[in-house]
């Protein structure tokens, strides 16, 4: 398929300064309000709010607040949360919470997201997160340590302008300094680690818009790592979109992804899911003779889940029939971070990293 031109693009991230007006929002400066409730949970809407961790005892933890399930945006208000622990003993412990609509609340000036008795709250820079589900339950503080981002307005739309259809992403931490106490059962551990936390919101459901992505998030070094690749479904030309983050020391240095590009290896069928999933991933920036290539490798599947197993089975059918059977996977493994001068290595570092792979439609190529 040949690349579309800017006149044919079906998908964009919003950058015109007529954008910015409408949304209310800065080019440059991130506001609070920006982290507040910023949809109503009408039919076909969506919102969550999403933290994960590294933390320093081997653990990684989890841990996101939605307005409702991911695959049931049809229903008005059905708040859940989700806490996923990987414990460093090797155990995977996955919680899920769902409470009445009158038991959720969001600000609207700033993150505070309330369901139940669980509270997700901050101000851009600092954090708070307390959840329980049944025998576990985590109490984390987290302090920036880059400042906040989103690829230009982070407002991607799909389609022709007059019925275009939203969503939105803010890196609202790219990377913090996590104090967490994480307890299960009877057992207590206080740690520390690198977080992130980001928000997410759109109006229509995700799998008439997007077909696939993958996401991942990764300190290396004195580097942060943010990369995403999405696939926009076949009625969007299957038109990719890459997001790309690298900051240094606290500083962002690269965030143009026009000089991205994305490549995946060692694609195989997973046996769970059904989806094709890659062993490699890669993200590599080339500004004249700078290059910087990201490298993620899986070395472990810690989380494969199949949404349409939870529905009723007259859901299941018409998803299916309408080529619709979402999985969402997590995985495990090393990232290396490579940066060249010409042809000359200047520099090669490794560290361990998180990332997803959400895939909406039918199996399909990957990229190569």
């Amino acid at each position: 398929m040949p690349k579309p031109t800017d006149h044919s693009r079906t998908v964009r991230i919003a950058d015109r300064p007529d954008d910015y007006r409408r949304l209310g929002i800065d080019p440059v400066e991130i506001r609070p309000f920006e982290d507040g409730q910023r949809i109503e949970p009408a039919p076909g809407a969506y919102e969550w709010w999403y933290f994960d961790a590294h933390l320093d005892d081997g653990a990684k933890l989890v841990v996101v607040f939605y307005t409702k399930p991911l695959m049931a945006p049809g229903v008005v208000l059905a708040p859940m949360i989700t806490i996923n622990l990987d414990l460093p003993d090797g155990r995977s412990i996955v919680k899920t919470l769902h409470v009445a609509p009158d038991a959720f609340s969001a600000s609207r000036d700033g993150c505070d997201v309330r369901i139940g008795d669980n509270r997700f709250t901050g101000d851009l820079h600092r954090y708070r997160i307390t959840a329980s589900i049944e025998e576990v339950s985590v109490d984390i503080e987290m302090v920036g340590e880059i400042q906040p981002w989103r690829p230009k307005s982070g407002h991607i739309y799909f389609g022709a302008e007059r019925g275009e259809h939203l969503f939105a992403w803010l890196p609202s931490v790219p990377q913090g300094h996590v104090t967490a106490t994480y307890r299960v059962g009877a057992q207590e551990r206080r740690t520390t680690g690198i977080g992130y936390h980001d928000h997410n919101w759109g109006d229509v459901q995700m799998p008439q818009l997007m077909h696939n992505w993958y996401w991942g998030r990764a300190k290396v070094g004195p580097y942060t790592v943010i990369a995403s690749y999405i696939t926009a479904t076949e009625d969007h030309g299957f038109e990719p979109l890459t997001i790309f983050l690298l900051a240094k020391d606290g500083r962002i240095v690269v965030d143009d992804a026009a000089k991205v590009s994305f490549s995946t290896d060692g694609v195989s069928t997973d046996a769970v899911t059904g989806k094709p999933v890659a062993d490699i991933t890669r993200y590599e920036y080339r500004d004249g003779e700078e290059r910087i290539v990201v490298t993620f490798r899986r070395e472990k599947t810690v989380l494969q889940r199949r949404f349409l197993d939870l529905a009723p089975w007259w859901k299941r059918l018409v998803a299916k029939l309408a080529g619709i059977n979402p999985a969402y996977l997590r995985f495990t493994g090393q990232v290396t971070l490579q940066r060249f001068a010409g042809a000359e290595t200047v520099e090669r570092i490794e560290q361990e990293a998180l990332w997803e792979l959400m895939y909406f439609g039918r199996p399909r190529p990957p990229a190569m």
